[in-house]
């Protein structure tokens, strides 16, 4: 048995493993999946020397608990949170060393909603469709961590950094979401996609992997019925029978029937992953078709 692996203590809420995803299957109904809030998954596999494609540990809101094998070096970025080895605080955002047996925990987020965890070497679960990340929606890849699980790492490819930390970007305050109209905004009245861009909404906290939910002002079509199930895109503002508008995230499916009002800009959609219940959201119009 291999001491290069991790051994899962507590696995919280929805803890996942997740790298850049597998894009480019779509046509097989495969959504892309991956970190929601790349930028911050990246961050922490630089720190600890692993290439950007490595995987990491993905975290819900109130965190996780490992107990490494042998010694590694850890990094946790994404949504602030304590960080303790065997019970003694440990940097969050910098590369901490953690000795054989030694129990890492990571605590709730103080705010935001996901921490990412990236141990040197990465999370060596088998790849499916070239991806190790697991996805919700089509169920491929590893599951959900439970209790007692057990992750192989990989072998370190390289150096860590050395810093103390680096500055990350905070959880949003307000999510500002920057669309382009359509591709079926012609499926609901001037003033509804006014509404959409004019009016507060906030995230629901029935959001998930698969997309953000919202409350507040419902959206009036002007066209009954429903469209033949056609393709979506990561970042589609989905307008179910509610008429509340849903963002597509990294296990959105990859065909629908619901119209789609809008498209939110790629830029923005790790601060929805870093969104909480709560949260206020403003959709705002950067370009027209």
């Amino acid at each position: 048995m291999t001491d290069r692996a991790l051994a899962v203590v507590r696995a919280g809420a929805l803890t996942t493993v997740q790298d850049r995803g597998r894009p480019g299957h779509a046509h097989l109904g495969v959504p892309r999946s991956g970190a929601l809030d790349a930028p911050a998954a990246a961050l922490v596999n630089r720190l600890v020397g692993n290439p950007p494609e490595a995987a990491v540990l993905e975290t819900t809101l109130n965190g996780c608990a490992v107990r490494p094998r042998s010694a590694v070096t850890v990094a946790v970025g994404g949504a602030p949170c304590a960080v303790t080895v065997d019970g003694r605080p440990a940097p969050w955002g910098a590369p901490v060393r953690v000795p054989g047996g030694a129990l890492l925990e990571l605590g709730p987020a103080r705010s935001g909603v996901r921490s990412y965890l990236a141990v040197a070497g990465g999370i060596a679960v088998e790849p499916v469709l070239g991806s190790r990340s697991t996805d919700l929606l089509s169920g491929l890849g590893p599951p959900p961590l439970a209790d007692g699980a057990v992750l192989p790492l990989g072998r370190p490819a390289g150096p860590h950094a050395h810093v103390d930390t680096v500055p990350q970007p905070g959880p949003p305050a307000e999510l500002v979401l920057r669309v382009t109209p359509g591709p079926r905004d012609d499926w609901f009245s001037t003033d509804a996609f006014r509404t959409l861009v004019t009016r507060a909404y906030r995230v629901s906290a029935a959001s998930n992997r698969i997309g953000l939910r919202t409350e507040g002002p419902a959206l009036a079509r002007v066209r009954a019925g429903e469209l033949p199930s056609e393709g979506m895109v990561l970042g589609a503002v989905q307008v179910p029978p509610d008429g509340r508008p849903v963002v597509f995230l990294a296990d959105h499916p990859t065909t629908g029937g619901y119209p789609v009002i809008a498209v939110v800009r790629a830029a923005d959609l790790a601060a929805a992953a870093q969104a909480a219940p709560g949260t206020p959201v403003r959709f705002t119009v950067v370009s027209r078709r």
